[in-house]
């Protein structure tokens, strides 16, 4: 096949379903990824699509939703890492809210072994991956099934979650910056992950570095209302996602971020002990909550779950022994 008909190939898939992987296109056209990838620089250059790590999608932030099976295949690798890393923030007992999403599935899976958890959900995809989790109760809202995404949306949904409190909301989307904060390309969507949020505490976003920088139509989470993101490590050549890190830690969102290596988890979804690198050294991270020392308190960090430090007088008491 001529490089003029693998492009226009390229063209019509990424323009039927949205997003398409670099190995499906790759399949597709009857050639290997890196000439693929090759071809998806030049449409790219051409301003035709936009290239994903991993894949590629249609040109600017402004359009429709991608559908499930276009969304689980790009970025996994980062998906799984920012998976393990939110994994660690949730405690047992506690009651959480998780959004619809490839991101929160991930998420999901991992939360199978967290004793006493309660998950309020509505995606039937991360209550799939919690059906036969024994210590885990999930809660499903109402709604209407959107067959996109595996999730129930509308009046049904939002009304469920009215009076509803807990402690924290993971959500993810299809765009973040720290103009706009989360942002999702679908109305309904968009209006139960508003919910959501009510009816959290706590706001952690989970988005890979793709995701950020890219602004889609509807608006779900303000940035001053988002107390934590949860990403992975940009490439170095990769300016605008860390150019937009730095602006969301300057607004006060908390940056976590999973370095490399840390992806690895055993055939139930479970990390299996390689861990991912923990905050992210940027200025600005100020947000907080009520409940601490002298009425508020930061929320915790995915670094603070190891044991606390001695004391100033456990520290003296240490030192006298050495001296005897």
């Amino acid at each position: 096949m001529f490089a003029a008909e693998r492009r226009q190939l390229i063209l019509e898939m990424v323009r039927a379903n949205g997003a398409v992987s670099l190995r499906e296109l790759a399949r597709v056209v009857q050639t290997s990824e890196v000439t693929v990838r090759r071809d998806v620089r030049a449409l790219e250059a051409e301003g035709l699509l936009d290239r994903r790590h991993g894949g590629a999608v249609l040109p600017g932030g402004f359009t429709r939703e991608s559908g499930f099976p276009q969304k689980s295949h790009l970025a996994t690798a980062e998906k799984t890492v920012i998976a393990d890393l939110a994994a660690g923030l949730v405690e047992e007992g506690e009651a959480i809210v998780v959004g619809a999403g490839t991101t929160t599935q991930e998420l999901a899976r991992r939360l199978a072994r967290v004793p006493g958890l309660t998950v309020v959900t509505n995606s039937l995809l991360v209550a799939q991956a919690l059906a036969h989790a024994n210590r885990v109760e999930v809660v499903m809202t109402g709604g209407t099934l959107r067959g996109s995404n595996y999730a129930l949306v509308g009046s049904g949904a939002e009304q469920s979650l009215q009076g509803l409190r807990v402690s924290r909301a993971f959500l993810s989307g299809s765009g973040l910056t720290a103009e706009r904060g989360l942002s999702t390309s679908n109305m309904l969507s968009a209006s139960v992950d508003r919910a959501l949020v009510q009816a959290a505490a706590e706001v952690v976003v989970l988005a890979d570095h793709t995701k950020l920088g890219t602004d889609t139509m509807f608006q779900t989470v303000p940035t001053d209302v988002i107390t934590r993101l949860v990403t992975d490590e940009p490439p170095p050549h990769d300016d605008r996602a860390a150019t937009e890190l730095q602006a969301l830690a300057d607004q006060g969102v908390q940056i976590a971020v999973a370095g490399p290596g840390a992806a690895g988890s055993g055939g139930d979804g479970v990390p299996t002990g390689r861990q991912p690198r923990r905050d992210m050294p940027l200025p600005g991270q100020r947000r907080t909550h009520p409940g601490g020392p002298g009425g508020s308190a930061q929320l915790r960090s995915a670094g603070s779950l190891a044991e606390p430090q001695p004391g100033p007088a456990e520290r003296a008491r240490v030192a006298d022994m050495r001296r005897r």
